[in-house]
């Protein structure tokens, strides 16, 4: 069994005790449960169902796992011959989310 889900802007397909790494999601704290109810897609064993935009009455119940930074990504500015350059370093934040159920 699995879902498309709509989460923070993006899709995302889960399975049961799957973890999914999104976007930072404020003011959740590691341990606590956030329902994703915009289910694009479900898939069971035989039976599948698309919404139009959303399945009606599924959802997926999530656990938060951790927060944490990502690896730092390197932006470089350069220009030949004229002695210019920029190095900047950033690191996307993230929420671990791990699929504990998904009903529909």
């Amino acid at each position: 069994m699995y879902a498309i889900v709509y989460f923070n802007g993006k899709q995302y397909k889960v399975e049961k005790d799957q973890v999914i790494y999104t976007e930072k999601v404020k003011d959740v704290d590691p341990g606590n449960e956030v329902v994703l109810d915009k289910v694009i897609y479900l898939s069971k064993e035989e039976e599948k169902k698309a919404g139009k935009p959303y399945v009606e009455g599924a959802k997926v119940i999530t656990e938060v796992v951790e927060h944490g930074k990502d690896r730092k990504v390197k932006i470089i500015k350069f220009e030949g011959r004229k002695n210019y350059r920029r190095e900047k370093g950033h690191r996307q934040e993230y929420t671990a989310l791990k699929i504990k159920e998904i009903e529909g």
